[in-house]
């Protein structure tokens, strides 16, 4: 089995009148602004399944500004879920800022069997992690429900690209060491996050931290996997496309030449996303 752990998808009404939103909202503009940057709806991820072989996918949303954008997503990320149950997974976007009204978007979207928010942007929806007022109500519905929290992450240093975004590591571990009983899902690698389990307390720390390989070869070589692996453990990392920045075979073929044991390399591929969405085994 193939699980691929962060993949976005839109409405063909987004999809069509892209500008429309793009002058809506700001995390929108960033990522596709330029008419290069690829727009795929649900139908469309499932045709680019069948062809890569990948089985599931987690469809993310992404850091909308406004709790409206947020809910008019959800429901077509719903709306896939319920045309393709054995095929995709949902997680949800919320607006942090307006607390009550993302408490009660996260609660609605968990009774219809979404499985986690993300992908969060708090840099630019304009939340603080370590705001323990706006966090701390978001985080214990997420644990009543035990749901996940995809975050963007980004490295301090190196190459800009549109949407790199300032959440790293710095932001993101006092986050983790205040909420150790959430289940946190950094992107891209967490920024770099991982290269710190080699203090002790850190490793520690990250108990309940896993990082996704989305946009992996446009970041780093592809040591990254085994160098992550040794320094968090298999069990930590997911296999994710970023589809459609990237087409899932692209980083499929550069897992599957790595010289990893074939236990831990399905362990990324498909082991431990399904430990972490509760899927049984085919």
């Amino acid at each position: 089995m193939i699980i691929d752990f962060h993949t976005h998808v839109f409405s063909p009404e987004i999809k069509k009148h892209r500008n429309k939103y793009i002058e809506r909202d700001p995390c929108f503009a960033i990522l596709y602004s330029d008419s290069k940057a690829k727009i795929a709806t649900a139908d469309e991820l499932i045709a680019s399944m069948d062809e890569a072989g990948v089985d599931i996918s987690v469809i993310l949303n992404i850091g909308w500004t406004t709790h409206e954008l947020c809910v008019e997503t959800n429901d077509y990320i719903i709306d896939a879920v319920s045309r393709y149950p054995q095929r995709l997974v949902g997680f949800c976007a919320v607006q942090p800022q307006s607390v009550k009204a993302a408490a009660a978007e996260i609660e609605r979207c968990a009774k219809v069997g979404m499985r986690g928010v993300g992908e969060m942007r708090p840099d630019i929806q304009l939340f603080d992690l370590g705001d323990e007022v706006v966090m701390e109500p978001l985080v214990e519905v997420l644990k009543a429900h035990k749901l996940a929290l995809l975050l963007h992450a980004s490295e301090p240093i190196g190459h800009e690209y549109p949407g790199k975004g300032g959440i790293t590591p710095d932001i993101l571990y006092p986050f983790i060491t205040s909420f150790p009983d959430l289940t946190v899902v950094c992107a891209h690698w967490g920024g770099g996050l991982p290269f710190y389990a080699l203090m002790p307390e850190v490793k520690k720390a990250m108990g309940n931290v896993y990082f996704d390989s989305a946009a992996s070869p446009f970041l780093y070589t592809p040591e990254v996997y085994s160098q992550v692996i040794q320094l968090v453990g298999a069990d930590k990392v997911l296999f994710g496309s970023d589809y459609p920045l990237l087409a899932q075979s692209r980083l499929l073929k550069e897992i599957k030449a790595l010289d990893l044991a074939e236990e831990t390399k399905n362990l990324v591929l498909a082991g431990n996303a399904m430990k972490l969405l509760g899927i049984q085994g085919k």
